[in-house]
């Protein structure tokens, strides 16, 4: 056999990928999946939380607007010119009167009609943000949280 021959077979043999080759890269892949895929949803719920901040923050300075201009609060979001009574959702691209959504936004009068309280409540994919639950904020600023968290980790 020549050496051109030999060298030509060595090169045919060398070409593609083995079939344990491929499920080397097919593990790792996965397993960096594996490993990888928690900490992403954990950053997407966070920053579905951080939506959900601006919103109340948002709420809660329509709010004060309102005061300024009647005296009194708004009792319902209608009050502040938007189309939900009671309780809106929002998604992570803003607020809006819709099923689904990541929170549902309640607006609680005090009986007294001299304060209020803002919520907002984790639902559908959101709902596994079990560190935080439900985000509250109040006429007088005080901010907190239902879930396990502290409050300064949540705000």
């Amino acid at each position: 056999m020549s050496s051109a021959t030999k060298a030509r077979d060595q090169r045919h043999h060398q070409n593609g990928v083995t079939l344990i080759e491929l499920m080397v890269v097919v593990l790792i892949v996965g397993l960096l999946l594996v490993l990888m895929l928690p900490a992403y949803q954990g950053q997407v719920r966070k920053a579905g939380r951080t939506v959900a901040q601006a919103e109340l923050f948002r709420l809660l300075a329509r709010q004060e607007e309102f005061f300024v201009n009647n005296r009194q609060y708004a009792a319902a979001f209608n009050d502040l010119g938007m189309t939900a009574d009671t309780a809106y959702r929002i998604d992570d691209g803003g607020a809006q009167v819709a099923t689904g959504g990541i929170y549902l936004i309640t607006l609680l009068m005090e009986v007294s009609g001299r304060g209020f309280s803002l919520s907002a409540t984790p639902v559908g994919s959101q709902a596994l943000d079990t560190v935080c639950g439900t985000l509250q904020v109040t006429s007088t600023g005080i901010k907190s949280a239902t879930g396990p968290g502290q409050a300064t980790q949540c705000w």
